[in-house]
């Protein structure tokens, strides 16, 4: 009875939200209908299961799986205690999580540095080329590098374009200004090609190492202006109160300033993450085969030409999956923004 009057008050008020409703469903059955047609009947889906591992993890040695469902199975622990942390229903792990929560900044910087071993070998392990860390497996490990190390640089952008040195104030303006008025691609053509010219000649940066220093260097302008935003929503009296009770300029920033102002950009920094996110797709075009240059390497194999439906839609899935979840730890972190307050 309910779902009728809600549907009498907002589907069917008047005559022509009637007539547009109808419209709208018979449009939607009739969308609906094709594309299942297509999937269940149409659809050559061999060309996602026998390629399943290059979609994954590219042309990683199949002997050293073991190192990858080890790295993933450590990231899922320590990544399930810190959404545990950040989910309001499990309030009998809040005790326990205020003890843990000022070791996961170095947990997770340990976790990264154990995954990077394990993937690259070395130390007692047998080493793996980089050029065979292919597929999801490089575009999680490029997009999490990017906006670790994106994050804390944009933030001194920020912070220096407030700052009332004038040299620091007008190179960090300089910066953000240049980069945010260059593309993407021509970024990372620029870290491919013109920064080994500016290292020593018996420096030579790893193909990966390039592509992570483009993608920080772009996304860092646009995370200062987030930040930016966020500063400014800060009213002047937060500043004065921090200052009568006699906290320097470092603490100013760590203990009042900082956590308010990125609490209120939540929502845009965790955009401009999904968006770097997506982005890594750009890497195929500077020789990284990511996990849309993998799909190009698939579509290439004579016994699966034409799949580009196939193929797209099962990589769009995943692109999905993945800016999903990200948005809702967004959600969650706006829900227990007062822990960090």
């Amino acid at each position: 009875m309910d779902q009728l009057i809600w549907l009498r008050k907002n589907l069917f008020n008047n005559w022509y939200n009637g007539v547009l409703t109808i419209v709208c469903v018979i449009v939607l059955f009739s969308l609906s209908k094709g594309i299942l047609f297509w999937i269940f009947n149409q659809a050559k889906w061999q060309v996602v299961t026998a390629n399943i591992h290059l979609f994954l993890v590219g042309r990683f040695p199949q002997a050293l799986y073991w190192r990858i469902c080890l790295a993933l199975a450590i990231n899922s622990i320590i990544g399930l205690i810190t959404w545990h942390g950040l989910m309001p229903k499990y309030q009998l792990l809040q005790k326990a999580y205020k003890l843990i929560v000022p070791l996961l900044a170095p947990i997770w910087l340990l976790t990264f540095i154990i995954t990077i071993w394990l993937l690259g070998g070395g130390l007692g392990l047998q080493s793996v080329p980089t050029n065979l860390w292919n597929g999801l497996l490089l575009t999680l490990l490029m997009a999490f590098v990017s906006i670790v190390l994106s994050f804390p640089l944009g933030i001194l952008l920020a912070l220096g374009r407030n700052s009332e040195l004038p040299v620091i104030r007008w190179f960090s303006i300089l910066y953000i200004e240049l980069v945010r008025g260059l593309p993407l691609i021509g970024v990372l053509f620029i870290a491919q090609v013109m920064l080994p010219l500016f290292l020593p000649d018996n420096w030579r940066l790893d193909r990966l190492v390039r592509g992570v220093a483009g993608l920080v260097l772009f996304s860092a302008a646009y995370m200062a202006e987030n930040v930016r935003g966020g500063l400014q929503s800060i009213p002047r009296g937060q500043f004065e109160a921090a200052k009568a009770l006699g906290l320097n300029t470092f603490l100013l920033l760590i203990l009042v300033i900082l956590p308010q102002a990125l609490r209120a950009v939540i929502p845009t920094i965790v955009g401009q993450f999904i968006g770097l996110f997506k982005d890594t797709s750009l890497l195929s075009l500077v020789g990284l085969v990511e996990l849309t240059g993998i799909a190009r390497s698939i579509l290439a194999q004579p016994q699966f030409l034409g799949r580009y439906m196939e193929v797209y839609i099962f990589i769009g899935v995943i692109y999905w999956v993945f800016c999903y979840s990200m948005s809702l730890v967004a959600r969650n972190l706006e829900v227990k923004g007062d822990r960090f307050t």
